[in-house]
């Protein structure tokens, strides 16, 4: 009988809770007003034509290249960053090979490192989820293949500094690894320029959060040209669909109003944090398009704003974050109905003075 890998029969499954979001959707870190105009309008230019032939990914590569400052060979467009995750995956892990994640942290790359069959080592993040590098340098063994890290991460919107990521870099030179920046434009620090001297290092941006287009599927790694060549052996050469990049240039082109939404999701971060401090809710702050907040029984608490029409992701049953839920950021008129419907939900559920503990 036919039967799949042993690593993808043990494989644990992810299942966004897609269905019935039904509301201000403020649970899964999209942008909450959607793309630029100027992106809308090149959709309503494309034909039949457009759409009958095999996508061409190179002249978006080498826009997107000169828009980031880098060399065309040093980037490839992907499938989103999970795309990304998986090719680094599919180029560099082997049967046995250990991969490293500092948790909590994004659930797909441990799906996508023991698809490939990595042991992965989960490296608890340090108290008040800061990053662990003396931890994580001191489990890089000679078996390391890849190190994933995304910065800011994802769910607790903390920060690795600069200089404990190119000591990692160094302490592991025979693994790749991967930052994951897929909130930068909210965070404003990279270590894209980094990518030219450090040779196992890789970045990794999205589209899908700033600029709105977490439907068009598109992002983008960046590394070394000649690692970078590696990893485009295993991509498919149509991997991005002609959609998305005949509409990333004129995302891309739309500066000003990628500037104005980051602006105001930051001063909503300032306000959901200071609202959080004053109630008493315990929070951890944020360098990115959302806040984890510890509110209690999660759960109900979800519940309890859904049905005030905002929808917030449970997190309870991520590492180190039981009883938090996270909030993403909008508008001003977004987060005006946020603070409203969480007023409400606080005094409803007798949580609004004296919240527990972290």
């Amino acid at each position: 009988m036919l039967s799949p890998r042993e690593a993808v029969r043990t494989l644990p499954s992810y299942h966004p809770p897609l269905a019935g979001r039904n509301g201000l959707r403020l649970d899964f870190n999209e942008n909450a007003v959607g793309c630029s105009p100027r992106v809308l309008e090149r959709l309503r230019q494309l034909g039949a034509e457009h759409l009958a032939c095999y996508p061409e990914r190179e002249p978006v590569e080498a826009k997107l290249a000169e828009f980031l400052g880098i060399a065309a060979a040093d980037l490839l467009l992907t499938n989103g960053v999970d795309e990304a995750i998986h090719l680094l995956c599919q180029t560099y892990i082997e049967q046995g090979d250990e991969a490293l994640i500092a948790v909590p942290t994004y659930s797909m790359y441990r799906i996508y490192m023991m698809a490939g069959g990595a042991q992965v080592i989960s490296i608890p993040a340090g108290k008040e989820f800061r990053f662990p590098v003396d931890d994580v340098c001191q489990r890089i063994t000679p078996r390391t293949r890849l190190i994933a890290i995304a910065n800011p991460n994802n769910p607790t919107g903390a920060v690795a500094p600069a200089a404990d990521l190119s000591r990692i870099a160094r302490s592991a030179p025979n693994a790749a690894l991967l930052v994951d920046e897929a909130y930068f434009e909210f965070y404003g620090q990279s270590m894209l320029s980094a990518t030219r001297e450090v040779p196992n290092l890789f970045v990794a941006r999205t589209f899908s959060k700033a600029y709105g287009l977490a439907g068009l599927r598109i992002g983008a790694l960046i590394g070394d040209a000649e690692q970078m060549r590696a990893v485009r052996r295993v991509s498919s050469p149509y991997n991005v669909n002609a959609v998305a990049l005949a509409c990333l240039p004129n995302a891309l082109g739309d500066q000003a109003y990628i500037q104005e939404y980051v602006r105001e999701v930051r001063e909503s971060r300032t306000r959901l944090e200071q609202v959080l401090k004053d109630t008493g809710i315990p929070f951890w702050p944020s360098q990115a398009n959302f806040v984890l907040a510890r509110v209690g029984p999660s759960l109900s608490f979800v519940e309890h704003m859904r049905r005030r029409g905002i929808l917030v992701r449970d997190r309870s049953s991520d590492h180190g974050c039981e009883g938090c839920v996270r909030i993403t950021l909008g508008l001003r008129e977004h987060t005006d109905r946020l603070l409203a419907a969480l007023q409400e939900t606080f005094e409803e559920l007798g949580i609004a003075q004296g919240a527990s503990r972290r």
